[in-house]
């Protein structure tokens, strides 16, 4: 019997005549992500906290691909008026948005609350991208055959989303708190899909997790942890542009339906070929998705209605 062959970025078809928005496309998954697309053709724009940085990334994507067409805009997810300010850039200069990718993200940062009052990993991992969704939502639905994917993580299985304490006022840990918010992530890319359903919206929203993958977010990691995981890195982790697969497949694969959770297909799924996962039990809970859909709608303030 034949085996089928593994999907690459080789699959990706001809996205010439479409634009995509990827937020924290200025280093790890994101710029890979940012660069595959360009390189199929479409116009991406890097969504990015630091528009130096940015710059610094579309040069390297061009250096890349000479042909590839690139916006660089300020986005800072932990800042509600910013995502409402680079949303309103984006409408303005882009009436037809073909691909949201909702990537950017902290993780294990010390206690810290943003400027809205909110803990800095819930903010920036879901609520700015939950914000920016809702708001580049007309965009989103003009262009056909849309899609918004989500980056979550593998370690949503260990979260769970504590409504009584959402900022961790009462007690903080760094990794209750990411595994939260990638919960989160999960949880708003399937109640999207359930609402873009129910309403007959053509829209898809997906989602997918890079297992474990080097990137940029060792930098807010303890010391402690940092000095002990630098020399078993390579052991465990798998470079960026392998862990960008699962959510360039759910961006792009032809086959892929709204509703659908991409990540590796190895061993507990933190490394191998990009296919179709399963959710963990907590992010397929209706009523708690439903429960996180209101209480980021009060916090955001932005009203999202597919």
């Amino acid at each position: 019997m034949r085996t089928r062959r593994r999907w690459s970025a080789a699959d990706v078809p001809d996205r010439t005549g479409t634009t995509a928005v990827v937020t924290g496309a200025s280093s790890g998954i994101g710029l890979h992500l940012a660069q595959e697309l360009a390189r199929h053709g479409a116009h991406v724009v890097l969504a990015v906290r630091d528009p130096d940085r940015g710059v610094a990334a579309a040069a390297r994507i061009q250096s890349r691909v000479p042909s590839a067409q690139l916006t660089v805009r300020r986005l800072d997810l932990s800042r509600l008026a910013s995502v409402r300010a680079g949303a309103e850039e984006l409408r303005d200069r882009f009436p037809r948005i073909h691909l949201l990718v909702n990537n950017a993200g902290v993780m294990w940062t010390d206690r810290a609350r943003t400027p809205d009052g909110h803990e800095l990993q819930f903010a920036t991992n879901h609520l700015g991208h939950f914000a920016l969704t809702g708001l580049l939502l007309d965009s989103l639905r003009a262009a056909p055959g849309a899609r918004v994917v989500t980056i979550s993580s593998y370690l949503h299985r260990l979260g769970r989303i504590d409504f009584s304490d959402l900022h961790g006022e009462r007690r903080y840990s760094r990794y209750r708190a990411y595994n939260q918010s990638k919960l989160a992530n999960l949880m708003f890319a399937l109640e999207l899909h359930h609402r873009l359903a129910e309403s007959g919206a053509e829209l898809a929203s997906l989602a997918a997790h890079p297992g474990l993958t080097a990137t940029g977010l060792g930098r807010d990691f303890p010391a402690p942890v940092r000095r002990l995981g630098s020399p078993l890195a390579p052991l465990f982790l798998q470079p960026a542009a392998a862990g960008m697969l699962p959510g360039l497949r759910a961006a792009t694969d032809p086959g892929a339906r709204g509703g659908e959770f991409y990540g590796p297909l190895g061993v507990t799924e933190t490394r191998g070929a990009p296919g179709l996962v399963r959710p963990g039990g907590a992010a397929v809970d209706p009523r708690a998705r439903r429960r996180l859909w209101e209480e980021s709608e009060h916090l955001t303030g932005v009203r999202l209605r597919p």
